[in-house]
């Protein structure tokens, strides 16, 4: 099976990592805008709302090598957007300061700090896959998820609701980054997660 890197992915991305005892993260194809590579979707008293990385347009378009653009505070308003979407779902406090000091690590490449998120859910989940990079570019392989994930359609697996913030405001809201559900599932994100089915 076969992912594309993401920022903060979405709860679909996981269920596939906990599906899977060996996953490829494609390294080798080019940057890709408006995509999971560098965006999440958390769920806020306003509704639905998308976070971005900044990156550095320099040319260089592998996706290993594209840089963060930290000359802009984008780490200090995303994380207060955090803050203020999840302060009062009830696991936000047990895995909040671990989670940003990794953000805070300020890493140079979006490939780095992508493959640091993603440890991070991996574990506090409870699950352990084996993340390979990919070493060529294949245009068709098997299992392909790498553009199945995007923020521009609906996931392509059955997706039963989970507890969320703002559920009475605005109802069952799919599509959220992992975060969504591990500040409000917590120890629980595992068997949602398990419960997962490819829709036909």
């Amino acid at each position: 099976m076969t992912v594309s890197t993401a920022w903060f992915p979405p709860v679909g991305y996981f269920a596939l990592l906990a599906k899977y005892p060996s996953v490829y993260i494609e390294a080798c194809e080019s940057y890709r805008k408006q995509t999971w590579r560098n965006r999440c979707r958390i769920l806020t008293a306003n509704g639905p709302m998308d976070l971005r990385v900044p990156v550095v347009h320099d040319g260089n378009r592998l996706i290993t090598q594209i840089r963060i653009d930290w000359s802009t505070p984008w780490l200090r308003q995303n994380c207060y957007a955090i803050d203020s979407a999840y302060y009062s779902s009830p696991f936000f406090e047990h895995y909040r300061d671990e989670l940003f000091d990794i953000l805070e690590r300020r890493r140079e490449t979006l490939w780095d700090m992508n493959l640091d998120i993603i440890d991070f859910f991996c574990r506090k989940i409870g699950i352990a896959p084996r993340l390979q990079p990919t070493l060529d570019f294949v245009p068709v392989v098997e299992d392909d998820w790498r553009e199945a994930l995007s923020p521009k359609r609906p996931c392509p697996l059955h997706v039963r609701p989970y507890w969320q913030v703002f559920r009475e405001r605005f109802g069952f809201i799919d599509g959220l980054s992992v975060m969504d559900l591990l500040f409000n599932e917590g120890p629980e994100s595992l068997s949602y997660l398990q419960s997962f089915q490819k829709d036909e």
